[in-house]
C-alpha cells in the first residue's frame, strides 16, 4: 500500500518506507502575531443562487464551467483559528490524526519504532542543492500536529487567532459536528468565496494586486527559493488581515488551504457517480476531498490556485501545516 503527499500543484507519490526516510529534526519557529480582526467565530448568512462553477483554461481539473444552484446557508467569517479549535479538544478530549499512533496495517514493512505521531511540514530550499523537487521541500516531522506546527519545540503560544492547520479530514468533521454545523460543499464554497462576483478571476475582481494592493496572503517571489514578504507575511497569517470579499468573509483565498464536504473527481463533469471517498486516477484507490483557496504556499510561477474556481485532491488522512478549514450552517 502507498500514501501519497499533494503538493499546492503537484502531486508526489510516496512508499511507505520513502515516506519515513523523510523524517527530519525540528525547524525554525515562526514568531508569535497579532489578531487583525477584534470579533472571533461569527457567520454571514449567504442568500443562495445560481453561479458558474469552474473555469476553464486554468488547470483541467477545474472545467467544464457548469452552472450550479445553491440554497441560503450560513458560513464562518474566517477560517477556524488555534483558538476556537483549542475549546473542542478541551470540551471533548479529541486527539487529532497527526496526534495519533500510526495504524501498521497502513504501513507494511516500516519498522514499529518508525512509526510514530506526527505531520507533513513545508521547509524551503535555502540554495539550488534540492532542484525543483517538490518532495524535497516537504518533510514528515514526529510530533508536528496543531499544537506544535513546526514541530517539537515550536507551540502557539500567542498565535491563538492563526487557523488551526495539521488538521485531517475526520479532524475537521469532529469539530463541525462538535459545533452543531458542517464542512461547506466545494459548490457552497465556491459561491460564498466569488462574494457576488459571477465570473470573476479573484474573490475581488479580475486583477490580482488591483492598485499594486496585496489582497490575500500567497507567495511573492520565486517559489520556494525566495519569498519576499510584500503582504507582511512569509507564513500562516491570523485570520483577517486583508480585505474582506463581497460577502464579508475573510481569506477564502490564501492563507491555508481549506477542506470542503465534497469527494473530489477530476473533472467538473464525471463520466458516472463519484465515488462516497473520491478518485483521483494520480493516486488510485487513496480517499481524497477538494480543498479550495490555495495557502500562503501559491505563488505566480507555482499553484495559481489562489483563485475561487481553483481545486485540488487532498488525501483525506493527511493535514499538513497549510490545511485549515472552516465550517457551514442552515441559513439563521
Amino acid at each position: 500500500m502507498q500514501t501519497r503527499l499533494i503538493i499546492t500543484g503537484s502531486l508526489v507519490a510516496l512508499s511507505a518506507m520513502a515516506f519515513f526516510h523523510i523524517l527530519q529534526g525540528k525547524v525554525e519557529l515562526a514568531p508569535p502575531q497579532a489578531a487583525c480582526l477584534s470579533s472571533i467565530g461569527a457567520q454571514v448568512d449567504i442568500k443562495g443562487g445560481t453561479y458558474t462553477m469552474g473555469a476553464a483554461g486554468r488547470y483541467p481539473d477545474e472545467g467544464p464551467s457548469v452552472e450550479v444552484r445553491v440554497e441560503d446557508f450560513s458560513i464562518d467569517v474566517h477560517e477556524v483559528t488555534n483558538a476556537q479549535f483549542r475549546r473542542f479538544v478541551e470540551d471533548t478530549g479529541y486527539m487529532t490524526v497527526a496526534e495519533r499512533e500510526p495504524d501498521p496495517a497502513h504501513y507494511p514493512g516500516v519498522p514499529p519504532e518508525m512509526l510514530v505521531p506526527g505531520s507533513v511540514v513545508f521547509v524551503p530550499p535555502t540554495d539550488g542543492s534540492r532542484g525543483f523537487k517538490p518532495l524535497s521541500w516537504w518533510r514528515f516531522v514526529p510530533g508536528a500536529n496543531w499544537r506544535h506546527p513546526r514541530g517539537p519545540g515550536s507551540d502557539i503560544k500567542g498565535k491563538d487567532h492563526l487557523p488551526v492547520v495539521h488538521v485531517a479530514y475526520e479532524d475537521a468533521l469532529a469539530y463541525a459536528k462538535w459545533a452543531g454545523r458542517a464542512l461547506p460543499t466545494e459548490a457552497q464554497w465556491e459561491y460564498a468565496a466569488r462574494g457576488g462576483l459571477n465570473g470573476k478571476t479573484y474573490s475581488w475582481g479580475d486583477e490580482r494586486t488591483p492598485d499594486d494592493k496585496m489582497m490575500a496572503n500567497t507567495w511573492q517571489g520565486i517559489f520556494p527559493v525566495h519569498n519576499s514578504g510584500e503582504d507582511g507575511f512569509r507564513g500562516v497569517a491570523p485570520v483577517g488581515c486583508f480585505s474582506a470579499n463581497g460577502y464579508g468573509l475573510y481569506d477564502m483565498i490564501g492563507n491555508v488551504w481549506e477542506w470542503t464536504a465534497s469527494p473530489y473527481y477530476p473533472s467538473h463533469a464525471p463520466s458516472g457517480k463519484v465515488p462516497d471517498e473520491g478518485y483521483d486516477p494520480r493516486q488510485p484507490g487513496v480517499p481524497v476531498r477538494v480543498i479550495k483557496g490555495g495557502s500562503f504556499l501559491c505563488a505566480p510561477n507555482y499553484c495559481m490556485r489562489y483563485r475561487p474556481a481553483a481545486r485540488h485532491a487532498q488525501e483525506t488522512g493527511l493535514g499538513t501545516d497549510h490545511i485549515g478549514f472552516r465550517t457551514v450552517s442552515a441559513a439563521h
